[in-house]
Formats: structure tokens, sequence, C-alpha cells
């Protein structure tokens, strides 16, 4: 079971990222020489090459830096939507979608504070298991 897991997630490198997922964590590599935050899971630290990665949890907090309306995308993908970069709490930049806003430019602050949240991306897996995703949603100042 656990091979088979190994070999559907992308290699063991990727193992503490997706097990943190299915409990609705965001996990990243932080590397402890430079301190470098690392989110797509490597061996060796993206920014000095340094082989100290550790895995680390995220509060998931953090703030818009800047985003985007989008109007036009894939087929099948419902528009308008707000595609957003955050900030993390505790180091670190993030991609990914803004959930529970209205798609519009004149409401969204770029510091709103925002939390990751895991939802069902509406894909299934070939055993029918939903695929969930990170997006993020607005935190309203729930720092805690």
């Amino acid at each position: 079971m656990a091979d088979d897991f190994v070999r559907r997630t992308g290699g063991p490198d990727w193992v503490p990222y997706w097990a943190a997922a299915r409990d609705r964590e965001l996990r990243f590599q932080r590397c402890r020489d430079c301190g470098a935050a690392v989110f797509i899971p490597q061996p060796v630290c993206t920014g000095c090459f340094g082989n100290t990665l550790e895995w680390v949890t995220s509060s998931g907090r953090g703030t818009v830096y800047s985003y985007t309306v989008v109007h036009r995308s894939f087929p099948g993908v419902k528009t308008p939507f707000v595609a957003a970069i955050v900030n993390l709490d505790g180091g670190g930049t993030l991609k990914g979608t803004l959930m529970d806003v209205a798609p519009d430019p004149h409401a969204l602050p770029y510091d709103m504070p925002v939390r990751v949240v895991y939802r069902d991306s509406g894909q299934k897996a070939a055993d029918g298991s939903p695929f969930l995703t990170y997006c993020f949603v607005p935190s309203h100042g729930d720092r805690t």
C-alpha cells in the first residue's frame, strides 16, 4: 500500500506533501541553511542547492500580494474567478484561486488576510475518490 502511494504521488519526496494535503494541512520544505521555502518538493534547496531541507507545516495564513480576475480559461472552467498570489505568514509565496469573494477588483484589497482551505476540485481519480485542491478564502482578520 505505501509503495503504491509513493508511485502514485510522484516519489518519496512528495509523500509528506500529499499526506498533509489529505489531512488538509499545507506543508512545504524549508532550507536550514538559507531559509528558502520550497513548495514543490525537491531533493535539494532551490535557493542554495544545499541538502538540508526539512518539512514544516504552514499556518496556511497570509495576505494577498497581487491578483487578477480571470475572464477566459480552459473549457469547463467557470469564469470569472480570482487568481491570487499570497505571501504566507512565516515565509513563502504561493499562487492559488481566491474563493468566496466577488470577482470585482474594486472590492479586493491587495493586503487582504486569507487562509488556505482544501476543497473538492470536481475531478475524480480512477477509483472514484475526489481530488482535493487548495485555495484561499478571506480570513476576516481571524489570525489566531
